[in-house]
């Protein structure tokens, strides 16, 4: 775990930690005190990652070509 602030975090970095604080809280043999710290943390890292993830999607576009090959008309992909 770091103590790089959860905001400042890339996708994959926050990622990888959310699988340690995970692992670690699986294992449970933490301490209490840590579990708690341990859930908050992943709390943070979870919505973090979840709104990278969001914003990713609304930069993901469907680009439709006319009969001339020129792009028309761009729309955001659903269901990603």
């Amino acid at each position: 775990m770091t103590d790089v602030a959860v905001e400042k975090m890339s996708f994959e970095t926050a990622m990888a930690e959310l699988d340690q604080v995970v692992g670690k809280l699986e294992r449970g043999d933490v301490a209490l005190e840590d579990s708690i710290t341990l859930y908050e943390r992943g709390a943070k890292l979870k919505a973090h990652c979840e709104a990278k993830l969001k914003d990713a999607e609304e930069k993901v576009e469907k680009i439709s070509v006319g009969g001339d090959g020129q792009a028309t008309a761009t729309t955001p992909v659903e269901g990603l």
